[in-house]
Protein backbone atom coordinates (compact mmCIF):
# COMPACT_ATOMS: atom_id res chain seq x y z
CA UNK A 1 0.00 0.00 0.00
CA UNK A 2 1.14 3.44 -0.73
CA UNK A 3 2.90 5.07 2.55
CA UNK A 4 5.05 7.11 4.14
CA UNK A 5 8.18 4.95 5.13
CA UNK A 6 9.77 5.22 8.83
CA UNK A 7 12.55 3.71 10.15
CA UNK A 8 16.26 3.07 9.03
CA UNK A 9 15.63 0.48 6.41
CA UNK A 10 13.44 3.31 4.53
CA UNK A 11 15.42 5.81 5.06
CA UNK A 12 17.56 7.42 2.35
CA UNK A 13 16.32 5.53 -0.94
CA UNK A 14 19.82 6.49 -2.78
CA UNK A 15 21.61 4.87 0.06
CA UNK A 16 23.05 1.18 0.27
CA UNK A 17 23.61 -0.70 3.06
CA UNK A 18 26.95 -2.20 2.67
CA UNK A 19 26.45 -5.66 4.67
CA UNK A 20 23.24 -6.39 1.97
CA UNK A 21 25.70 -5.57 -1.43
CA UNK A 22 28.70 -7.27 -2.63
CA UNK A 23 31.99 -5.47 -1.72
CA UNK A 24 32.27 -4.28 -5.27
CA UNK A 25 28.86 -2.12 -5.37
CA UNK A 26 28.96 1.96 -5.38
CA UNK A 27 26.51 4.56 -5.69
CA UNK A 28 28.29 7.14 -8.17
CA UNK A 29 27.56 10.84 -7.66
CA UNK A 30 24.99 10.52 -10.72
CA UNK A 31 22.94 8.12 -8.75
CA UNK A 32 23.83 5.40 -10.53
CA UNK A 33 25.10 1.73 -9.18
CA UNK A 34 28.78 0.95 -10.25
CA UNK A 35 29.94 -2.48 -10.23
CA UNK A 36 33.89 -2.16 -9.94
CA UNK A 37 33.76 0.91 -11.85
CA UNK A 38 31.17 -0.69 -14.32
CA UNK A 39 27.80 1.77 -15.01
CA UNK A 40 24.71 -0.66 -14.32
CA UNK A 41 23.27 1.16 -17.28
CA UNK A 42 25.98 0.41 -19.18
CA UNK A 43 26.20 -3.81 -18.39
CA UNK A 44 22.06 -3.72 -19.11
CA UNK A 45 22.76 -2.13 -22.44
CA UNK A 46 25.63 -4.76 -23.28
CA UNK A 47 24.20 -7.88 -21.84
CA UNK A 48 20.57 -6.96 -21.96
CA UNK A 49 18.19 -7.71 -18.88
CA UNK A 50 17.56 -9.30 -16.53
CA UNK A 51 21.36 -9.88 -15.85
CA UNK A 52 22.86 -11.87 -12.96
CA UNK A 53 25.94 -9.23 -11.91
CA UNK A 54 28.82 -11.74 -10.43
CA UNK A 55 31.18 -9.79 -8.19
CA UNK A 56 34.17 -12.11 -8.72
CA UNK A 57 36.39 -10.26 -6.23
CA UNK A 58 33.69 -10.41 -3.24
CA UNK A 59 32.69 -14.04 -4.09
CA UNK A 60 36.81 -14.62 -3.87
CA UNK A 61 37.48 -12.77 -0.92
CA UNK A 62 33.97 -14.64 1.05
CA UNK A 63 35.62 -17.93 -0.11
CA UNK A 64 39.68 -16.79 1.31
CA UNK A 65 37.24 -15.49 4.71
CA UNK A 66 36.06 -18.71 5.04
CA UNK A 67 39.08 -21.05 5.42
CA UNK A 68 40.65 -18.54 6.69
CA UNK A 69 38.17 -18.64 9.77
CA UNK A 70 38.48 -22.33 9.59
CA UNK A 71 41.39 -23.27 9.67
CA UNK A 72 42.04 -26.56 10.61
CA UNK A 73 38.69 -26.97 9.34
CA UNK A 74 37.67 -29.01 5.95
CA UNK A 75 35.42 -26.57 3.97
CA UNK A 76 33.61 -27.36 0.83
CA UNK A 77 31.71 -25.41 -0.88
CA UNK A 78 28.05 -26.35 -1.06
CA UNK A 79 27.84 -25.73 -5.38
CA UNK A 80 23.97 -26.57 -5.28
CA UNK A 81 23.75 -22.48 -4.59
CA UNK A 82 25.37 -22.13 -7.95
CA UNK A 83 27.30 -23.50 -10.18
CA UNK A 84 29.40 -22.79 -13.11
CA UNK A 85 32.19 -24.10 -14.53
CA UNK A 86 34.64 -21.31 -14.44
CA UNK A 87 33.53 -20.72 -10.36
CA UNK A 88 34.35 -23.88 -9.65
CA UNK A 89 37.98 -23.13 -10.99
CA UNK A 90 37.73 -20.11 -8.77
CA UNK A 91 37.07 -22.12 -5.68
CA UNK A 92 39.25 -24.60 -6.82
CA UNK A 93 41.94 -21.51 -6.78
CA UNK A 94 40.90 -19.95 -3.43
CA UNK A 95 41.17 -23.40 -1.41
CA UNK A 96 37.51 -25.09 -0.35
CA UNK A 97 36.55 -28.34 -1.33
CA UNK A 98 33.06 -29.30 -3.30
CA UNK A 99 29.54 -30.42 -2.27
CA UNK A 100 27.87 -31.58 -5.10
CA UNK A 101 24.50 -33.68 -5.03
CA UNK A 102 23.76 -34.89 -8.89
CA UNK A 103 25.72 -36.25 -11.80
CA UNK A 104 24.92 -32.97 -13.26
CA UNK A 105 26.42 -31.17 -10.90
CA UNK A 106 29.73 -34.30 -10.48
CA UNK A 107 29.82 -33.12 -14.09
CA UNK A 108 30.76 -29.24 -13.84
CA UNK A 109 33.24 -30.03 -11.17
CA UNK A 110 34.75 -32.65 -13.85
CA UNK A 111 34.60 -30.27 -16.92
CA UNK A 112 36.53 -27.78 -14.51
CA UNK A 113 38.93 -30.24 -13.85
CA UNK A 114 38.32 -29.51 -9.77
CA UNK A 115 40.64 -31.51 -7.28
CA UNK A 116 38.09 -34.87 -7.36
CA UNK A 117 39.80 -36.16 -3.98
CA UNK A 118 38.17 -32.56 -2.52
CA UNK A 119 34.67 -33.70 -3.51
CA UNK A 120 32.02 -34.88 -1.41
CA UNK A 121 28.76 -36.53 -2.78
CA UNK A 122 25.29 -35.63 -1.74
CA UNK A 123 21.84 -36.64 -1.87
CA UNK A 124 19.13 -38.73 -0.79
CA UNK A 125 18.47 -40.56 -4.02
CA UNK A 126 22.01 -41.06 -5.76
CA UNK A 127 21.64 -43.52 -8.50
CA UNK A 128 23.57 -46.23 -9.97
CA UNK A 129 24.75 -44.47 -12.45
CA UNK A 130 25.53 -41.14 -10.45
CA UNK A 131 27.82 -43.60 -7.72
CA UNK A 132 29.29 -45.51 -10.45
CA UNK A 133 30.76 -41.94 -12.14
CA UNK A 134 31.94 -41.00 -8.49
CA UNK A 135 33.06 -44.05 -7.43
CA UNK A 136 35.37 -44.03 -11.14
CA UNK A 137 36.71 -41.01 -10.88
CA UNK A 138 37.85 -40.71 -7.48
CA UNK A 139 35.19 -38.57 -5.18
CA UNK A 140 37.07 -37.93 -2.10
CA UNK A 141 33.52 -38.75 0.58
CA UNK A 142 30.84 -40.01 -0.55
CA UNK A 143 27.71 -38.72 2.35
CA UNK A 144 25.24 -41.67 2.83
CA UNK A 145 21.85 -40.93 2.80
CA UNK A 146 19.93 -44.56 3.22
CA UNK A 147 20.20 -48.31 3.64
CA UNK A 148 19.48 -48.85 -0.08
CA UNK A 149 22.60 -46.83 -0.73
CA UNK A 150 24.80 -48.28 1.44
CA UNK A 151 24.77 -51.50 -0.49
CA UNK A 152 24.27 -49.84 -3.46
CA UNK A 153 27.75 -47.68 -3.33
CA UNK A 154 29.28 -51.32 -1.88
CA UNK A 155 28.61 -53.03 -5.16
CA UNK A 156 29.97 -49.62 -6.52
CA UNK A 157 32.98 -49.97 -5.06
CA UNK A 158 33.39 -53.38 -5.34
CA UNK A 159 33.41 -54.04 -9.23
CA UNK A 160 35.63 -51.04 -9.43
CA UNK A 161 38.04 -52.68 -7.20
CA UNK A 162 38.22 -49.37 -4.62
CA UNK A 163 37.74 -48.93 -1.02
CA UNK A 164 35.40 -46.05 -0.83
CA UNK A 165 35.19 -43.41 2.52
CA UNK A 166 32.19 -42.51 3.37
CA UNK A 167 30.08 -40.42 6.29
CA UNK A 168 26.99 -41.18 7.55
CA UNK A 169 24.31 -38.77 7.31
CA UNK A 170 22.75 -38.55 10.85
CA UNK A 171 19.78 -36.11 11.50
CA UNK A 172 20.25 -35.20 15.65
CA UNK A 173 16.70 -34.17 16.13
CA UNK A 174 17.51 -30.46 15.88
CA UNK A 175 15.01 -27.97 14.23
CA UNK A 176 17.41 -25.19 13.13
CA UNK A 177 15.47 -21.31 13.81
CA UNK A 178 14.05 -21.27 10.02
CA UNK A 179 11.67 -21.57 7.82
CA UNK A 180 10.14 -25.21 7.66
CA UNK A 181 10.80 -26.20 4.50
CA UNK A 182 14.63 -25.35 4.64
CA UNK A 183 15.05 -26.81 8.23
CA UNK A 184 16.27 -29.87 8.02
CA UNK A 185 17.41 -32.13 11.02
CA UNK A 186 14.40 -32.62 12.43
CA UNK A 187 12.74 -36.18 12.40
CA UNK A 188 10.02 -36.28 9.74
CA UNK A 189 12.29 -35.68 6.14
CA UNK A 190 13.50 -37.35 4.01
CA UNK A 191 17.17 -36.59 4.63
CA UNK A 192 19.57 -39.23 6.92
CA UNK A 193 19.22 -41.31 9.38
CA UNK A 194 17.61 -40.98 12.64
CA UNK A 195 19.80 -40.70 15.96
CA UNK A 196 16.75 -40.92 17.87
CA UNK A 197 15.10 -44.22 16.42
CA UNK A 198 18.77 -46.09 16.19
CA UNK A 199 18.15 -45.67 12.41
CA UNK A 200 21.64 -43.76 12.31
CA UNK A 201 23.51 -46.54 15.13
CA UNK A 202 21.77 -49.35 12.59
CA UNK A 203 23.65 -47.52 9.10
CA UNK A 204 27.11 -47.19 10.94
CA UNK A 205 26.89 -50.69 11.69
CA UNK A 206 26.09 -52.29 8.28
CA UNK A 207 28.45 -49.72 6.50
CA UNK A 208 31.24 -51.44 8.96
CA UNK A 209 30.03 -54.82 7.47
CA UNK A 210 31.48 -53.66 4.06
CA UNK A 211 34.53 -54.62 2.84
CA UNK A 212 34.30 -51.46 -0.17
CA UNK A 213 33.40 -48.98 2.61
CA UNK A 214 35.54 -47.41 4.36
CA UNK A 215 33.72 -45.06 7.27
CA UNK A 216 35.37 -42.00 8.14
CA UNK A 217 32.78 -39.99 9.98
CA UNK A 218 28.94 -38.94 10.09
CA UNK A 219 27.78 -35.84 8.84
CA UNK A 220 24.88 -33.86 10.25
CA UNK A 221 22.86 -30.63 8.58
CA UNK A 222 20.14 -28.64 10.59
CA UNK A 223 19.08 -25.77 8.29
CA UNK A 224 19.52 -23.18 6.23
CA UNK A 225 19.70 -19.32 6.73
CA UNK A 226 20.25 -19.29 10.30
CA UNK A 227 20.94 -16.76 12.20
CA UNK A 228 20.59 -18.39 15.85
CA UNK A 229 23.55 -20.72 15.73
CA UNK A 230 22.68 -22.43 18.92
CA UNK A 231 21.16 -25.03 17.29
CA UNK A 232 24.81 -26.09 16.01
CA UNK A 233 25.85 -26.64 19.85
CA UNK A 234 23.01 -29.11 20.41
CA UNK A 235 23.74 -30.60 16.92
CA UNK A 236 27.49 -30.78 17.76
CA UNK A 237 27.23 -32.51 21.46
CA UNK A 238 24.68 -35.14 20.06
CA UNK A 239 27.04 -36.08 16.73
CA UNK A 240 30.01 -36.46 19.73
CA UNK A 241 27.82 -38.33 21.27
CA UNK A 242 27.01 -40.87 18.44
CA UNK A 243 30.79 -40.89 18.40
CA UNK A 244 31.29 -42.07 21.51
CA UNK A 245 28.85 -44.81 20.96
CA UNK A 246 30.51 -45.86 17.85
CA UNK A 247 33.55 -46.39 19.64
CA UNK A 248 31.90 -48.13 22.71
CA UNK A 249 30.28 -50.85 20.36
CA UNK A 250 32.56 -50.85 17.43
CA UNK A 251 36.03 -49.68 19.20
CA UNK A 252 36.79 -47.33 16.65
CA UNK A 253 37.40 -43.66 16.43
CA UNK A 254 35.95 -41.75 13.61
CA UNK A 255 38.46 -39.15 12.57
CA UNK A 256 35.46 -36.57 10.83
CA UNK A 257 32.63 -34.57 11.93
CA UNK A 258 30.86 -33.00 9.16
CA UNK A 259 28.66 -30.16 10.61
CA UNK A 260 26.92 -29.07 7.39
CA UNK A 261 26.36 -25.67 6.15
CA UNK A 262 23.23 -22.88 6.44
CA UNK A 263 24.50 -19.92 8.45
CA UNK A 264 22.25 -17.18 6.73
CA UNK A 265 23.27 -13.99 5.28
CA UNK A 266 21.56 -10.51 4.90
CA UNK A 267 18.86 -9.78 1.92
CA UNK A 268 17.41 -6.63 3.74
CA UNK A 269 19.39 -4.43 6.45
CA UNK A 270 17.55 -5.46 9.74
CA UNK A 271 19.19 -9.09 9.08
CA UNK A 272 21.83 -9.65 11.31
CA UNK A 273 24.08 -12.76 9.97
CA UNK A 274 26.58 -14.42 12.70
CA UNK A 275 30.56 -13.57 12.38
CA UNK A 276 32.27 -16.44 10.84
CA UNK A 277 35.00 -16.37 12.80
CA UNK A 278 32.88 -16.32 15.72
CA UNK A 279 30.99 -19.41 14.66
CA UNK A 280 34.15 -20.83 13.76
CA UNK A 281 35.92 -20.52 17.49
CA UNK A 282 32.11 -21.74 18.31
CA UNK A 283 32.21 -24.74 17.08
CA UNK A 284 35.96 -26.20 17.67
CA UNK A 285 35.54 -25.12 21.27
CA UNK A 286 31.98 -26.84 21.52
CA UNK A 287 33.29 -30.20 19.85
CA UNK A 288 36.52 -30.07 21.78
CA UNK A 289 34.52 -29.30 25.46
CA UNK A 290 32.25 -32.73 24.12
CA UNK A 291 35.20 -35.01 23.04
CA UNK A 292 37.07 -33.86 26.71
CA UNK A 293 33.66 -35.04 28.10
CA UNK A 294 33.63 -38.16 26.30
CA UNK A 295 37.52 -39.00 26.35
CA UNK A 296 37.21 -38.92 22.48
CA UNK A 297 40.17 -37.87 20.19
CA UNK A 298 38.97 -34.81 18.53
CA UNK A 299 37.77 -35.53 15.19
CA UNK A 300 38.94 -33.37 11.65
CA UNK A 301 35.57 -30.64 10.99
CA UNK A 302 34.29 -29.95 8.24
CA UNK A 303 31.24 -27.53 7.25
CA UNK A 304 29.66 -26.55 3.85
CA UNK A 305 29.20 -22.99 3.40
CA UNK A 306 26.95 -22.38 -0.22
CA UNK A 307 24.39 -19.48 0.19
CA UNK A 308 27.73 -17.43 2.60
CA UNK A 309 30.13 -17.35 0.00
CA UNK A 310 28.18 -16.52 -3.46
CA UNK A 311 24.54 -15.15 -2.19
CA UNK A 312 25.57 -11.85 -1.51
CA UNK A 313 27.94 -11.77 -4.27
CA UNK A 314 25.30 -11.29 -6.72
CA UNK A 315 22.93 -8.45 -8.39
CA UNK A 316 20.31 -9.21 -10.74
CA UNK A 317 19.08 -5.75 -12.82
CA UNK A 318 15.74 -5.76 -14.18
CA UNK A 319 14.10 -3.27 -15.64
CA UNK A 320 10.87 -2.11 -15.48
CA UNK A 321 8.03 -2.34 -18.07
CA UNK A 322 4.88 -1.09 -16.64
CA UNK A 323 3.77 0.83 -13.12
CA UNK A 324 0.26 0.25 -12.18
CA UNK A 325 -1.48 1.68 -8.79
CA UNK A 326 -4.39 -0.54 -7.76
CA UNK A 327 -7.15 1.15 -5.98
CA UNK A 328 -7.80 -1.04 -2.74
CA UNK A 329 -10.32 -0.43 0.10
CA UNK A 330 -10.75 2.90 2.18
CA UNK A 331 -9.03 4.76 0.29
CA UNK A 332 -5.80 2.61 0.07
CA UNK A 333 -3.80 1.46 -3.27
CA UNK A 334 -0.83 -1.02 -3.95
CA UNK A 335 1.77 0.27 -6.56
CA UNK A 336 2.70 -2.83 -8.77
CA UNK A 337 6.34 -2.31 -10.60
CA UNK A 338 6.38 -4.90 -13.23
CA UNK A 339 9.79 -6.02 -14.29
CA UNK A 340 11.07 -8.41 -17.02
CA UNK A 341 11.96 -11.10 -15.38
CA UNK A 342 10.33 -12.54 -12.14
CA UNK A 343 9.73 -16.15 -10.76
CA UNK A 344 11.51 -17.86 -13.25
CA UNK A 345 14.99 -16.43 -12.40
CA UNK A 346 13.90 -15.83 -8.91
CA UNK A 347 11.47 -18.57 -7.81
CA UNK A 348 12.04 -18.45 -3.47
CA UNK A 349 10.02 -15.56 -3.06
CA UNK A 350 6.80 -17.73 -2.97
CA UNK A 351 7.90 -20.93 -1.38
CA UNK A 352 9.78 -19.07 1.30
CA UNK A 353 8.68 -15.71 1.78
CA UNK A 354 12.04 -14.43 1.26
CA UNK A 355 12.31 -10.72 1.43
CA UNK A 356 15.39 -8.59 -0.97
CA UNK A 357 16.76 -5.23 -1.00
CA UNK A 358 15.40 -3.39 -4.53
CA UNK A 359 16.60 -0.26 -5.33
CA UNK A 360 16.91 1.93 -8.91
CA UNK A 361 19.81 1.49 -10.24
CA UNK A 362 20.08 3.85 -12.76
CA UNK A 363 19.67 7.52 -11.59
CA UNK A 364 19.29 9.59 -8.55
CA UNK A 365 15.65 10.03 -7.49
CA UNK A 366 14.15 13.01 -4.67
CA UNK A 367 10.60 11.52 -5.24
CA UNK A 368 8.94 10.28 -1.71
CA UNK A 369 9.02 6.93 -1.25
CA UNK A 370 6.12 4.65 -1.49
CA UNK A 371 5.62 1.27 -0.56
CA UNK A 372 5.61 -0.85 -4.15
CA UNK A 373 5.24 -4.75 -4.74
CA UNK A 374 7.90 -5.76 -7.07
CA UNK A 375 6.32 -8.65 -9.49
CA UNK A 376 7.84 -10.51 -12.73
CA UNK A 377 6.02 -10.99 -16.00
CA UNK A 378 4.61 -14.39 -15.89
CA UNK A 379 0.70 -15.82 -15.56
CA UNK A 380 1.05 -15.96 -12.11
CA UNK A 381 0.04 -13.65 -9.16
CA UNK A 382 2.32 -15.01 -7.25
CA UNK A 383 4.88 -13.97 -9.00
CA UNK A 384 7.09 -11.71 -6.80
CA UNK A 385 10.40 -10.60 -6.29
CA UNK A 386 10.06 -8.35 -3.87
CA UNK A 387 7.09 -8.40 -1.57
CA UNK A 388 6.74 -4.87 0.29
CA UNK A 389 10.19 -2.60 -1.71
CA UNK A 390 10.59 1.11 -0.68
CA UNK A 391 11.01 2.68 -4.01
CA UNK A 392 10.60 6.13 -5.16
CA UNK A 393 6.86 7.53 -6.10
CA UNK A 394 8.41 8.26 -9.54
CA UNK A 395 9.33 5.29 -10.47
CA UNK A 396 9.02 4.71 -14.34
CA UNK A 397 9.02 2.39 -17.48
CA UNK A 398 12.02 2.25 -18.72
CA UNK A 399 14.13 2.15 -14.75
CA UNK A 400 16.31 -0.36 -13.77
CA UNK A 401 15.80 -1.96 -10.53
CA UNK A 402 18.89 -3.91 -8.91
CA UNK A 403 18.42 -6.63 -6.35
CA UNK A 404 20.75 -7.68 -3.82
CA UNK A 405 22.36 -10.98 -2.45
CA UNK A 406 20.41 -12.97 -5.17
CA UNK A 407 23.71 -15.18 -5.83
CA UNK A 408 22.16 -18.63 -3.98
CA UNK A 409 19.47 -20.51 -5.55
CA UNK A 410 18.07 -18.13 -7.82
CA UNK A 411 19.97 -19.20 -10.93
CA UNK A 412 20.71 -22.40 -9.96
CA UNK A 413 16.60 -23.10 -9.09
CA UNK A 414 16.31 -20.76 -12.30
CA UNK A 415 12.63 -22.18 -14.79
CA UNK A 416 11.91 -21.31 -18.11
CA UNK A 417 7.89 -20.75 -16.67
CA UNK A 418 6.28 -19.21 -19.49
CA UNK A 419 9.18 -19.88 -22.06
CA UNK A 420 11.01 -17.20 -21.03
CA UNK A 421 14.46 -17.45 -21.28
CA UNK A 422 16.83 -17.40 -17.93
CA UNK A 423 19.07 -14.97 -18.06
CA UNK A 424 22.76 -14.70 -18.03
CA UNK A 425 25.23 -14.36 -15.13
CA UNK A 426 28.19 -11.81 -15.93
CA UNK A 427 31.55 -11.45 -14.04
CA UNK A 428 33.09 -8.43 -12.85
CA UNK A 429 36.01 -7.92 -10.99
CA UNK A 430 37.95 -4.84 -10.82
CA UNK A 431 40.62 -6.01 -12.84
CA UNK A 432 39.42 -7.05 -16.46
CA UNK A 433 36.61 -6.81 -18.23
CA UNK A 434 33.00 -8.54 -17.43
CA UNK A 435 32.95 -11.61 -19.13
CA UNK A 436 29.82 -13.71 -19.19
CA UNK A 437 30.26 -17.12 -17.49
CA UNK A 438 26.31 -18.38 -18.48
CA UNK A 439 24.90 -17.00 -21.70
CA UNK A 440 21.35 -15.74 -21.92
CA UNK A 441 19.15 -18.85 -22.89
CA UNK A 442 17.55 -17.88 -26.07
CA UNK A 443 14.60 -19.11 -28.07
CA UNK A 444 16.12 -21.84 -29.84
CA UNK A 445 17.70 -22.78 -27.10
CA UNK A 446 13.98 -23.30 -25.43
CA UNK A 447 13.34 -25.04 -28.87
CA UNK A 448 15.87 -27.46 -28.84
CA UNK A 449 14.45 -30.51 -27.17
CA UNK A 450 11.24 -30.20 -29.01
CA UNK A 451 11.06 -32.91 -31.68
CA UNK A 452 8.31 -30.85 -33.19
CA UNK A 453 10.18 -28.16 -33.89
Amino acid sequence: MRAHPAGPRHGDLNALSGHVWPDGVRRAESGELQLHGHVVSSLARSFGTPVLLFDEDDFRGRSRAYADAFTGTDVYYASKAFSSVELLRWVAEEGPGLDVVTGGELAVAERARFPVDRVLFHGNNKSVDELTRAVGLGVGRVVIDSTEEIRRLARCAEEAGVRQRVLVRVTVGVEAHTHEFIATAHEDQKFGFSLASGAAARAIELVLLQPSLELVGVHSHIGSQIFDTSGFEVAAHRAVELLADVRARHGIELAELNLGGGLGIAYVHSDDPANTHDVAIGLHAIVERECRAYVLSVPRLAVEPGRALVGPSMVTVYEVGTVKHVALDAGASRTYVSVDGGMSDNPRTAPYDADYTVVVADRHSDAAPMLARVVGKHCESGDIVVRDAWLPDDVRADDLLAVAATGAYCRSMASTYNLLGRPPVVAVSASGEPRVLIRRETVDDLLALDTGA
